[in-house]
């Protein structure tokens, strides 16, 4: 309160005021308004002097604080100063460009904001005209101004998170700023991408806090500043050596945190998009870090009911790892089998779909270990009531691949798969999961006929024991139901177990 009231009074310039602070942490607006309602603004000698804009012409330091105007003017044109003048003038605009505007009145400091965006244009155009202009000064200056700009809180995400299906995304939320942060990410791009960047210089200032602070951007409603993130965490991954075990680790506990603690995030597609890529570099053997995160976060990532928004980024990660080592196929498919939707056909159909592409990437000496529970599970998919998830499980047998590795194990798959096919003939009610099952009956024969024949007549017996032994159960239950209501009389024989006497009793006896 009473820097405000101070404000507001004339001072005399003095040296304090053209100290420089920082500009971290201010409002959007930077012209403040006296008491008559005359904007108030501060000349580049720090006195405050009310202005009509019908009189006065606006400069530099009217327009931003002067703790951000250097010596020389930042709103100069880089082709109007010299070349030794250039890098001062880089400075200079980054310096101007850390002013954060309010844009949640998109008539407030409309001039500013405008002067603010051409300031950033300048600023690309010279990145793009000069090879090296990234020195030291620079690189400090352009962290500060990404970090002014970037970095914020996020409102609270009040749109409910279960409202629709699990393969449907809600209507993004765009950043009203974007006109600004476009450029912001632009210049980002471009610095990260710039031959003249010295990474050794520039880890000092995109340092652990800097990763994690940018990393928590990803929760952004807007797709457009998600997209842009995703590009800038990859150059940032592969220019920064010495920072990947902290980046791998970081996103973990995001991840960590959405399956095990929220369910909410906006950023885990672009996150695991940019993991695939990360993936996909690993040496072999892998390490045992890379495998503890196949483990503990890549398959428990199929347990959120928001599956269907990141499970084709997902797929894509686990699948890298199946093709890469083969052996991890048993704990991939014994970790969708853990989680295995039973009552939710959306995620049934998503993990049919995902186990038919690992298959693909599969040997078949590793499958065998686990070929049993995997198909026992695919024949309670076929028998599915859910004809999208009884049709996907049988577009399965369409794939050479799946038929190459099941045709080395017929005799253990054979006995899972003929009985499902027959009980769909039997019973289901969808006519294209019928023509499938004719189908898939019909190749199955033709593969192994004795084999076929001797797995039909198995289960025909079966059928015809279980048919027996449920008409026996349902005897006994109609007899024991009547004898309930029945009261013993006359000479109606009653089934008496005989008292054996104990050892001891006996012998006395």
């Amino acid at each position: 309160m009473w820097k405000q009231f101070l404000s507001r009074l004339p001072r005399k310039s003095s040296k304090s005021d053209c100290s420089p602070r920082s500009s971290h942490g201010q409002s959007g607006s930077d012209v403040t308004t006296s008491s008559n309602g005359n904007p108030i603004q501060r000349t580049s000698s720090g006195n405050v002097v009310a202005s009509r804009s019908t009189t006065v012409k606006r400069t530099a330091s009217s327009i931003f604080p002067s703790s951000v105007v250097t010596s020389i003017d930042p709103l100069l044109l880089f082709k109007d100063v010299s070349d030794t003048e250039k890098q001062n003038l880089f400075v200079s605009k980054l310096n101007l460009c850390c002013v954060v505007f309010d844009f949640s009145d998109p008539n407030k400091n409309s001039a500013e904001k405008d002067k603010k965006r051409q300031a950033l244009l300048d600023i690309i155009d010279y990145v793009d005209a000069e090879g090296s202009c990234f020195t030291e000064p620079t690189i400090s200056s352009s962290c500060k101004m990404f970090a002014s700009n970037l970095f914020r809180a996020f409102p609270p995400n009040t749109r409910s998170s279960s409202g629709g299906g699990e393969t449907e995304e809600q209507e993004p939320a765009f950043e009203p700023a974007w006109s600004h942060l476009q450029l912001v990410y632009d210049l980002f791009l471009k610095f990260l991408e710039s031959s003249s960047l010295d990474a050794k210089i520039a880890k000092k200032y995109v340092h652990h806090s800097f990763i994690v602070r940018l990393l928590h951007l990803f929760d952004s409603e807007d797709p457009r500043e998600r997209d842009c993130l995703k590009a800038i965490l990859h150059r940032i991954y592969g220019k920064f050596m010495v920072h990947r075990p902290f980046i791998r680790k970081a996103v973990s506990n995001i991840f960590y945190q959405f399956v095990f603690e929220t369910n909410r995030h906006n950023g885990i597609a672009e996150l695991l998009e940019v993991f695939g890529s990360v993936i996909s570099g690993f040496a072999l053997p892998l390490k045992e870090e890379h495998k503890l995160f196949l483990w503990r976060v890549l398959i428990p990532l199929h347990k959120p009911k928001a599956l269907g928004v990141y499970h084709q980024q997902l797929t894509y990660c686990v699948t890298q790892f199946v093709e890469k080592e083969p052996k991890l196929i048993i704990a991939v498919i014994n970790g969708l089998l853990r989680y295995w939707p039973v009552t939710n056909s959306q995620k049934e159909v998503m993990f049919l779909s995902e186990l038919e592409e690992i298959l693909e990437a599969a040997n078949e000496v590793d499958i065998q270990k686990c070929m049993l529970p995997l198909f026992q599970r695919i024949g309670y998919c076929i028998n599915s009531s859910h004809f999208q998830v009884a049709e996907r499980a049988l577009l399965m047998w369409n794939n050479d691949r799946v038929i190459s590795l099941v045709s080395q194990n017929w005799q253990s798959v054979m006995p899972l798969i003929l009985p499902a096919l027959e009980r769909n003939i039997r019973s289901h009610w969808n006519q294209a999961v019928l023509n499938l099952t004719q189908n898939i009956k019909k190749l199955l024969y033709e593969m192994d006929e004795e084999l076929f024949l001797a797995c039909k007549k198995k289960f025909e017996e079966e059928e015809v024991n279980q048919d027996l032994m449920q008409k026996r159960r349902m005897t006994w239950e109609h007899l024991e139901s009547t004898a309930a209501f029945q009261p013993v009389t006359g000479n109606v024989a009653v089934q008496v177990r005989p008292v054996i006497a104990p050892p001891v009793v006996a012998a006395l006896s």
